[in-house]
């Protein structure tokens, strides 16, 4: 039943994530448009450059905003990512052998009469 469950969320995910597609492809141009616009805004010197780059960015940064439903898509395939890194993994706990002396007592006993 967990598995069935598991396999659900993931096919629901998926879906999210391919719907998304578009959202995340408009949101990375304008992060590209946003991180040149801010570049070229640093490397101008004169003021009507500066006015222009900043307008530029401020285009980009709308488009940013506009192509926000996209982290519903990065979080979707971030979730599907670990579920499948971790699908297979069984928790195991590891087994510590115990150095107390008071444990084992025969095992104990034995060693001290073989040192004689």
């Amino acid at each position: 039943m967990k598995k069935f469950l598991l396999i659900t969320a993931a096919v629901i995910l998926a879906i999210i994530a391919l719907s998304s597609v578009g959202h995340m492809i408009g949101m990375a141009i304008s992060l590209f448009i946003v991180y040149f616009s801010y570049k070229q805004f640093m490397a101008t010197n004169s003021t009507v450059g500066k006015i222009i780059w900043a307008l530029i960015g401020l285009i980009g940064f709308s488009g940013l905003l506009g192509s926000l439903p996209a982290l519903a898509g990065v979080a979707a395939i971030y979730i599907l990512y670990t579920g499948y890194k971790n699908w297979d993994r069984t928790k195991e706990t590891p087994v510590v052998k115990s150095e107390d002396p008071f444990t084992g007592f025969d095992r104990e006993w034995a060693k001290l009469k073989n040192q004689k």
